[in-house]
């Protein structure tokens, strides 16, 4: 975490498109720029999704590379991380053989445990020398079976045991779910500490499930990519507004945890 009350992790364009709207950076030099920004307002790390010129989602070295190096170029100092999923690459196989084709390596790269073959990505990943966020949704239509198959995968295999691998739940509750946004951590979660967790949720769920975050101590996530819209409704102007957001929410939401302790 780069500043005091700040996300751990900014997502500055996730699966969104121009027609989001005008918060959305599409360009390479408006990522860059984006993430700059967001950086100054208080991420300490950047999820960024390449694409083509086209606007398709890419694990193509020639995409990942020079967008990095873009990102790194513009004076983005925090670690950049990039999702090796299905949105940007459907065969299994040939996500591992881009993720071991990249020239240019990010700093973190995430890896959805509800998605065939990833035991074997986050394998891969990890032998590169990347170090993964292993997701796994809770409270949505895929069940319990992901957070079983990545828990069993940190048990059993050489990888899951190494420190590079950091628990990233993605929590589907609306707004007023208190079933999974409680006051406390989810239980599936618990049995997986010490090892670092991190939170987040996307549109309606996303800014409970950051209080949440706060609550319970983990890291968190926000950015154009989960949400477009600020804790009152209104919409989001930038990355920028949407962690300078969450910096006025998160101490307050940890002021909450010490006093109810």
């Amino acid at each position: 975490m780069r500043a005091a009350g700040g996300p751990a992790v900014v997502s500055v364009n996730g699966s969104r498109c121009a027609a989001d709207g005008p918060a959305v950076p599409m360009s390479p030099r408006d990522l860059a720029e984006s993430a700059v920004r967001a950086v100054a307002a208080g991420a300490g790390e950047v999820l960024v999704h390449p694409r083509t010129p086209c606007g398709r989602e890419s694990l193509s070295p020639r995409v990942v590379g020079p967008l990095l190096e873009a990102l790194r170029g513009a004076g983005v100092g925090v670690p950049l991380a990039v999702p090796a999923d299905i949105g940007a690459e459907p065969d299994p196989a040939q996500r591992l053989a881009r993720v071991g084709a990249w020239t240019v390596l990010p700093d973190r790269a995430v890896v959805h445990f509800a998605e065939p073959g990833a035991a074997g990505l986050a394998e891969a990943l990890l032998e590169r020398g990347v170090p993964v966020d292993a997701v796994a949704p809770l409270g949505g239509p895929a069940g319990p079976e992901p957070l079983e198959r990545l828990r069993s995968w940190l048990v059993r295999s050489p990888g899951g045991g190494r420190g590079g691998v950091r628990v990233v739940a993605e929590i589907a509750a609306g707004p007023v779910d208190e079933r999974v946004t409680g006051p406390t951590l989810p239980a599936g979660l618990r049995g997986l500490l010490p090892r670092a967790v991190l939170l987040f949720g996307r549109d309606g769920a996303s800014w409970p499930v950051l209080r949440l975050a706060a609550r319970c101590g983990t890291a968190a996530r926000t950015g154009v990519g989960d949400v477009l819209h600020l804790p009152d409704g209104r919409p989001a102007r930038s990355n920028a507004e949407l962690v300078a957001a969450a910096r006025e929410l998160l101490p307050a939401q940890r002021a909450v945890r010490a006093a109810s302790r």
